[in-house]
Parts: structure tokens; C-alpha cells; sequence
């Protein structure tokens, strides 16, 4: 399985998306079940994609995380290519449908 890094700064976190490429957030909360059931079917997903640059956020660490990408409700599922969103799914997310979009959006950046 995955293992996603942990972000626990502002600074690290804006570190994490200036690099090229594609990388992708997870973003949750403490007591959150959705988030605590979905993470390890999410860090399966992310084996099929070595490339990507995979990290977790806990909200409660990071704040600031909620304003500046708009949060509303946990968890919160970001695609980054080269630093700008891509793709964003948020709560309830179907596994498959996912694991397609981000095929294509994977594939589609490293194989131009």
C-alpha cells in the first residue's frame, strides 16, 4: 500500500505543490470516519500510480488548509498537474469512477 507523506506546515505544503508534475492531497480531520475508511482504499488507487507525488494533510494541524483551498466538508481529494487543481472530490467518493479520472489525467500528462 501507499503511504501518503504527512504535511504539517504551511511551507511544506507550498513546497509540495511548486513542484512539476502531478501530485495529489489528501486532506481530513480528526474523528472523521469517512475520511479513516476511505484513506486506505485511496492509497490503493495511488499504487497504480507511482509518478504521483501523493501527500496527507490533517486540517486540525494545518488551518489555514481550509481557506485557502475552500473547504467546506472532510475529506477532501485534490489533483494537482504542475501546481494548479485538476481534480477535486469531496466526501463520498466512488472508487473506481476515481481511479478512472485520475488514469486519464496521469495519462494524459506523461504520455504527450
Amino acid at each position: 500500500m501507499t503511504t501518503f507523506n504527512t504535511i504539517d506546515s504551511n511551507d511544506t505544503l507550498d513546497d509540495f505543490l511548486s513542484t512539476e508534475g502531478v501530485s495529489f492531497l489528501y486532506i481530513s480531520r480528526p474523528n472523521c470516519s469517512v475520511c479513516v475508511s476511505l484513506l486506505p482504499q485511496i492509497e490503493t488507487v495511488f499504487e497504480d500510480f507511482p509518478q504521483v507525488k501523493t501527500a496527507y494533510v490533517n486540517q486540525a494541524n494545518v488551518p489555514e488548509v481550509a481557506g485557502r483551498f475552500n473547504i467546506f466538508t472532510v475529506p477532501v481529494l485534490i489533483l494537482f498537474v504542475d501546481g494548479k487543481e485538476y481534480l477535486r472530490e469531496a466526501r463520498i467518493v466512488p472508487i473506481e469512477p476515481f481511479r478512472d479520472k485520475v488514469s486519464k489525467i496521469v495519462d494524459g500528462y506523461y504520455n504527450e
